[in-house]
């Protein structure tokens, strides 16, 4: 059951094979109109970074590397979250990934409670990004592998 007091946010980031308006990224860019909207309507569905044309192709959270893309949004709950991207036609997305991003070192997505009505700004979802990568899974920042609940302490 989600906790009205808190809201998940999720950031993830991806780094493009090749630049957006590449042939190799066609299908990629052709499905963000309609991903978007699927998010939209989800179950659960509290709000999405979104520039002016409806999605986050705009914003580049890490200047040193024009090339990453972000993804973040906020949920009412993990059970929420979890079965728009793995339950459903986002799951198609996930599993074509690799065509359209490389690997990462490290971990490229990251989770983390905060109080019902915030936003998560792109500095805070930076600082969780490199708290998971350099402590693993807290309730600070985890994963869907190592979730945690809201109400456990930060770390």
């Amino acid at each position: 059951m989600p906790d009205a007091q808190f809201h998940l946010a999720q950031m993830n980031i991806g780094r493009l094979v090749a630049p957006l308006d590449d042939p190799r990224l066609a299908d990629f860019a052709a499905g963000l109109v309609t991903l978007n909207a699927l998010a939209d309507a989800s179950p659960g569905f509290v709000w999405r970074l979104q520039s002016d044309a409806g999605n986050a192709t705009d914003f580049r959270p890490y200047p040193e590397d024009e090339t990453i893309l972000l993804n973040m949004s906020v949920w009412t709950s993990l059970e929420a979250l979890s079965g728009y991207v793995y339950r459903s036609d986002h799951a198609g997305a996930v599993r074509r990934r690799r065509e359209w991003f490389k690997p990462f070192e490290g971990p490229f997505q990251t989770l983390w409670w905060l109080p019902a009505g915030t936003r998560p700004t792109f500095a805070e979802a930076r600082e969780r990004l490199a708290h998971l990568r350099d402590h693993g899974p807290t309730p600070y920042a985890f994963t869907f592998r190592e979730p945690f609940k809201p109400d456990a302490p930060a770390g």
